[in-house]
């Protein structure tokens, strides 16, 4: 999901350093214009809060039906980007 945002963000020549920053100017640039749904941009704060548990606290247990969840999520957040890019490069 995030490298999708980077490429995205590639498309308005901005490239944050960090994970918040990416992620805000996602919702900034995108989904407070209505590009993309707010739904979209549950997805990714939801996954980088998880992320951000595995990696700095006391280790997150997520079972396999949240885990399928979450790669769904996913899959329909790189599709919906994906699909905008093309459609904006014209491929």
């Amino acid at each position: 999901m995030f490298y999708s945002v980077l490429a995205l963000l590639q498309l308005i020549e901005k490239a944050p350093s960090k994970h918040t920053g990416v992620i805000s100017l996602f919702d900034k640039e995108f989904v407070h214009t209505g590009i993309f749904e707010k739904e979209l941009s549950k997805y990714i704060h939801r996954v980088f809060d998880i992320r951000q548990s595995s990696d700095y606290k006391v280790l997150e247990s997520i079972d396999h039906e949240k885990t399928k969840e979450i790669v769904q999520k996913a899959n329909k957040f790189v599709a919906s980007v994906t699909s905008y890019i093309q459609k904006k490069l014209n491929v």
